[in-house]
C-alpha cells in the first residue's frame, strides 16, 4: 500500500467538542423558546377570577387604596381632598404609552405607571422616557398573572423578573406593586389577600383604586388601563380641572406614609441581571421571529420539493421510450459484460451475489471479485464456485475504490458493472441495466436497488427511504441531467469513460458519488434504469446505520466540494453544476442542517400558538408525503402496506438523518479523515430476492 493511501486511511479521532456544543445549544434554544412562549402568551390572557369566599379583612375595606402590611397589622393610605393620583396598568405599549406621556405632559401632569416586566424588557427605552418625564414606576408582576391563583415560585418570578428588567432598562428598583386584576379594595379577597400578604412580606406596598362613584373632590387614585379608551379617559379627566393637581401615587400619600416606598437606584449586580435579561428577551424575541420565517421557508421548499419530485417522476415515466430499446435509432444491447465485484469479508453475502450474477439472462459476462485484504473466507469462497467465469484476484487492502480500480484493469470488455458484494440480482438486472448505453452520450446508469431485508421497522424505514427518497430523486435528476450518483451496489459504465476521468478516485469515501460527478464534468450523460433491480442488504442497528449513513454524507460533501467549479463551467458539466449541486447543497445540506432547531420551534408552536392549528399542519404534511410516498412505491411496484411506518419514520428516522448531516459538516469543517466503516452483513438479500420471486409466481 502506497505512503499517500494509508495516510488516506489512516484512522483518525472523530471531533467529539460539537456534540457537547450542540447538546448545550438545543436545551438553551429551547428553554428560550419555552421562555418567550410563557412571556407572549401569559401577557393579557384572558382570565376569569372565581368569586371570593372569603370577606375583604375590615382593614382593607374601609381603609384606602395604598396598603402596607406589616406583622399581620394593616396600614392604608388615601389621597388628600382634591388630589388624583392617575395610574396606568399594563405596558409600556408603543403605541399609547408615547402618547400619554404627551398627553400628562401637556397639562403639566405626573401619573404612576404600573408595568408589565416582560413589556419593560421588550421597550425599555419607553421605561427609560417614562422615568426621564418624572413619572413613578410600579410593579404589575412579569406577565400579569393572577396571584390569587399562582403558586408562592410562581409569586416570586414573577417579582423578581420585573425588578430585574426594571433595573436593566432605567435603572431602578420598585417597592409598588398593582396585583393583576385587584381593581378596588374590595377585590383583595379570597386568594388575592393570602397573596397580597405573600407580597406585602417582601415589602411592597399595594395599590388598588377607589371605587369609581367616588367623587375626585375628596381625593382618589384612578386607574387606567394602557389602551385607546384609558386615553381618551385621561384626556378627559385631565381637562376636567376641579381638583388641585394631579399626581404620583408616592407624592399623594407620602405625607400620611411617610414610609411609603418610592423607586430605589438598582444595585450594580441587579443592573447587570437586569441587562441580562433584556439581551435575552431581545434574542429571544428575534430568534423567534427568524424562525417563524425560517419554519415557513423550510415548510414551502419541502412542500416544493416534494411536488416537483412527482411531476418529474411523471416526466421521467413518459419520456422513458426515448433512451430505451425499441426508440427510433436505439439497439439493443447485447455487447459482452464485465462485472467488477469489490469485496472485505463478505463471506456472508460473496456466493449468492455470484451465483445471482451467474443466472442472469444477459450472455458473455466476465465476472471479476477483487478480495481486499479479507480476514474471512470471502475469497475462497467465491473461488469455490468454480466457474470459468468467475475470476478472484486477491490484493492487500487498500480500500474500495483501489479495489475498483484494479477490477477495471483486469476487465476484458467495454461495458463495465460496478456491484457491491451484499447484492443480489434479479436475473435480467444486468440486460436492463445497459440498455441506456445504446445512446452514445451516456456515459454511465443508475441501477434501481431495493431493501433486502425490510422486516423490522429500521428495515421498513430504508426501504421508504430507497424508494420515496433516492429512486424519486433518481427520476428527477434524469430528467434534469443533474444525476449526482451511480450507486456502488449497481451501475454500468463505459470502459472508456471511466478510464478518460483517470478511474475510480480514491480522494473521497463516497467514490461512486465522485465518480458520477467527474463523467458529468468530462461531458458524459447518466440516467436511471429502475427496471434493473438489485436487492442489497442494509444495517440492522442504529450504531450501524449511523457507521453508513456517516460516511455517505461525509464523502458527498467532500465530492461536492472537489467538483464545486462544475458551478460555473459550460455544457452538461455546467447543468449538472447549477441543478444537482444546488439541490444537494438546499436539500441534503442546508434544510437538514437548521431541522433540529425547526423541529424545537414546531414543538414551540404546539405549545404556545396553537396546538390545534401545528397539528393541522403537520398532518396535512405527513398527507402529501404518504401520497407522494404511495406514488413512488406504485413506480417501483411495491406494495403500499409499507406506508404505515412512514409517520414512526418522522419521530427517529429523520432525526437520525439530521444529526449525521450535522456530524459531517462539523467533521469536514474539521478536516477529520474517516475510515472505512464496514457494516456487519447476514447475507438476508438473497432470501428477500427468494421471497420476492415466490410472490410473483403466486401471483401468476
Amino acid at each position: 500500500m502506497s505512503r499517500k493511501t494509508r495516510r488516506r486511511h489512516a484512522a483518525s479521532r472523530d471531533p467529539r467538542g460539537h456534540w457537547l456544543f450542540l447538546i448545550i445549544v438545543l436545551p438553551v434554544m429551547f428553554a428560550m423558546l419555552m421562555f418567550q412562549g410563557w412571556t407572549d402568551n401569559e401577557i393579557d390572557a384572558a382570565k376569569t377570577r372565581r368569586p371570593c369566599t372569603t370577606p375583604v379583612p375590615r382593614a382593607v375595606d374601609k381603609g384606602g387604596p395604598v396598603l402596607r402590611i406589616k406583622d399581620g397589622k394593616v396600614s392604608s393610605a388615601s389621597m388628600p381632598a382634591r388630589t388624583v393620583a392617575l395610574t396606568f396598568d399594563g405596558g409600556p405599549d408603543p403605541v399609547w404609552t408615547p402618547r400619554l406621556l404627551d398627553l400628562l405632559r401637556k397639562h403639566h401632569a405626573h401619573a404612576t405607571f404600573f408595568l408589565y416586566g416582560a413589556k419593560a424588557a421588550e421597550h425599555p427605552d419607553l421605561v427609560r422616557k417614562i422615568r426621564a418625564a418624572g413619572h413613578e414606576i410600579g410593579s404589575n408582576t412579569y406577565t400579569g398573572a393572577d396571584l390569587g391563583t399562582s403558586s408562592s415560585a410562581r409569586t416570586g418570578l414573577e417579582l423578581s423578573l420585573t425588578q430585574s428588567a426594571l433595573a436593566g432598562s432605567s435603572g431602578v428598583r420598585t417597592g409598588l406593586l398593582r396585583m393583576p386584576q385587584t381593581t378596588a379594595m374590595d377585590t383583595l379577597c379570597g386568594g388575592e389577600w393570602k397573596a397580597a400578604q405573600r407580597v406585602a412580606a417582601d415589602g411592597y406596598t399595594l395599590v388598588t383604586a377607589d371605587k369609581w362613584y367616588r367623587k375626585p373632590s375628596q381625593g382618589v387614585v384612578r386607574q387606567f388601563s394602557q389602551n385607546e379608551t384609558a386615553y381618551q379617559e385621561a384626556k378627559k379627566l385631565l381637562g376636567d380641572r376641579r381638583v388641585d393637581r394631579f399626581t404620583t401615587v408616592t407624592a399623594g400619600v407620602g405625607a400620611k406614609a411617610g414610609n411609603t416606598p418610592a423607586s430605589t437606584p438598582a444595585s450594580l449586580w441587579e443592573r447587570l441581571e437586569g441587562h441580562a435579561l433584556l439581551w435575552a428577551g431581545a434574542i429571544g424575541r428575534t430568534f423567534t421571529d427568524a424562525m417563524a420565517w425560517v419554519l415557513a421557508i423550510a415548510g414551502a421548499l419541502g412542500l416544493l420539493r416534494l411536488v416537483t419530485l412527482v411531476f418529474f417522476a411523471r416526466a421521467h415515466v413518459r419520456r422513458l421510450t426515448r433512451f430505451r430499446p425499441g426508440a427510433p435509432r436505439l439497439r439493443e444491447v447485447n455487447d459482452p459484460v464485465t462485472v467488477i465485484v469489490p469485496a472485505y469479508n463478505e463471506e456472508a453475502g460473496i456466493e449468492a451475489t455470484v451465483r445471482s450474477l451467474l443466472a442472469s439472462t444477459h450472455p458473455h459476462l466476465q465476472i471479476i471479485v477483487v478480495d481486499d485484504g479479507s480476514t474471512d473466507q470471502t475469497a475462497d469462497l467465491a473461488t469455490w464456485i468454480n466457474d470459468p467465469r468467475v475470476s478472484v484476484i486477491r490484493q492487500i487492502n487498500s480500500g474500495k475504490a483501489a479495489a475498483l480500480n484494479t477490477g477495471l484493469a483486469h476487465a476484458a470488455h467495454d461495458i463495465v458493472v460496478m456491484v457491491d458484494a451484499d447484492t443480489v440480482f434479479e436475473a435480467d438486472a444486468v440486460h436492463q441495466l445497459i440498455q441506456p448505453l445504446a445512446h452514445p452520450a451516456i456515459g454511465a446508469v443508475s441501477g434501481n436497488t431495493k431493501v433486502g431485508n425490510r422486516r423490522s421497522l429500521l428495515g421498513r424505514w430504508q426501504h421508504l427511504e430507497y424508494v420515496f427518497g433516492f429512486n424519486l430523486d433518481r427520476r428527477m435528476f434524469e430528467v434534469l441531467e443533474c444525476m449526482p450518483t451511480v450507486p456502488g451496489a449497481i451501475g454500468a459504465f463505459r470502459r472508456d469513460a471511466l478510464m478518460g476521468v483517470g478511474g475510480v478516485s480514491e480522494d473521497t469515501l463516497a467514490e461512486d458519488t465522485d465518480l458520477t460527478m467527474a463523467l458529468w464534468r468530462a461531458g458524459w450523460r447518466v440516467v436511471y434504469e429502475e427496471t434493473a433491480v438489485a436487492w442489497t442488504e442494509v444495517p440492522t442497528s442504529l450504531r450501524q446505520l449511523w457507521r453508513q449513513r456517516y460516511r455517505w454524507c461525509f464523502g458527498t460533501l467532500q465530492s461536492m466540494w472537489k467538483h464545486r467549479r462544475a458551478a460555473v463551467e459550460l455544457g452538461p458539466a455546467g447543468r449538472f453544476g447549477r441543478r444537482g449541486l444546488s439541490y444537494l447543497v438546499v436539500f441534503q445540506v442546508l434544510l437538514p442542517l437548521i431541522a433540529p432547531v425547526v423541529d424545537l420551534f414546531a414543538l414551540y408552536g404546539a405549545l404556545f400558538l396553537s396546538p390545534v392549528q401545528s397539528a393541522g399542519i403537520w398532518c396535512a404534511f405527513l398527507a402529501v408525503q404518504l401520497v407522494c410516498a404511495g406514488y413512488a412505491l406504485r413506480l417501483d411496484g411495491e406494495r403500499m402496506r409499507s406506508l404505515w411506518a412512514m409517520p414512526f419514520q418522522l419521530f427517529v428516522y429523520r432525526q437520525l438523518m439530521y444529526l449525521v448531516v450535522i456530524q459531517s459538516v462539523v467533521a469536514a469543517l474539521l478536516g477529520a479523515r474517516l475510515t472505512w466503516h464496514r457494516m456487519h452483513r447476514s447475507g438476508t438479500a438473497a432470501q428477500q430476492l427468494r421471497s420476492h420471486d415466490h410472490e410473483e409466481l403466486s401471483s401468476i
